[in-house]
């Protein structure tokens, strides 16, 4: 468990091998994930699912703690 932060697991197939726009309707996010082993389990998961198609990526993201008040 970390201090308090989510973990995302976003990503989706890309228009092109520079990885800088997703084709239209591709996006997918799972989560919030209340620790960083759960993100990455499912990052590995979305992953070895996609290992076949060179032009899909999904990267973790930590979406830190926000302050009270």
């Amino acid at each position: 468990m970390t201090n308090g932060s989510l973990f995302w697991v976003i990503g989706g197939e890309f228009g092109s091998m520079n990885f800088h726009k997703l084709v239209e309707g591709s996006a997918q996010v799972q989560g919030p994930f209340k620790s960083r082993k759960e993100a990455e389990d499912a990052w590995r998961e979305v992953s070895e699912q996609n290992r076949h198609r060179g032009n899909v990526r999904f990267s973790i993201v930590e979406e830190p703690q926000r302050a009270a008040g």
